[in-house]
């Protein structure tokens, strides 16, 4: 479950956001805003453009920074999603745009289940892996979806261009 106390809060002039209310079933409510030019102006230099609050946050995966075998299909395209968010985060960051990525270690959920399903995962190879995660546990959708938040929420509003890999130090 999300904590309430890193879910992204805004409260909004009228008229002056974009909010976008989504649900899943596993994580719960996520409401997005975002400030239309009306809403905020830079307090700095101001060039005349129109400054948004926006921050986007691309989930990849942990093996962008370390060779997973077996992964190269999933591994590369997100690795080249990477760069995009990177170069967007330069790019826009005039603009008030922060562009970020979680990059997610092992979990006990999604294709993991299927190949424990499908026997491609079996125990052995499941206490092996377990044994290169320096905090000795797999990661959870929760644990995905507190970081997703936090990049997403104000409290990262100096923080663009990262990638945070949620891994339990897989990566180290």
């Amino acid at each position: 479950m999300i904590r309430p106390d890193i879910t992204p809060r805004y409260e909004p002039d009228p008229g002056s956001t974009l909010s976008v209310t989504r649900t899943c079933p596993r994580l719960g409510t996520a409401r997005s805003v975002v400030s239309t030019p009306k809403a905020t102006r830079s307090p700095a230099k101001s060039t005349g453009l129109p400054r948004l609050a926006i921050s986007n946050v691309a989930v990849t995966t942990m093996a962008t920074s370390r060779v997973v075998v077996r992964d190269l299909l999933s591994a590369g395209p997100k690795a080249a999603i990477e760069a995009v968010v990177r170069q967007l985060a330069v790019e826009e960051g005039r603009f008030g745009v922060r562009a970020n990525c979680v990059g997610v270690g092992m979990t006990g959920d999604g294709v993991a289940v299927r190949m424990m399903q499908s026997g491609d995962l079996t125990e052995q190879v499941q206490k092996a892996v377990t044994n290169t995660i320096p905090l000795r546990r797999w990661g959870t959708v929760a644990d995905i979806a507190e970081a997703v938040c936090f990049l997403a929420s104000d409290r990262a509003g100096f923080i663009t261009g990262q990638t945070l890999n949620v891994d339990g130090g897989m990566g180290v």
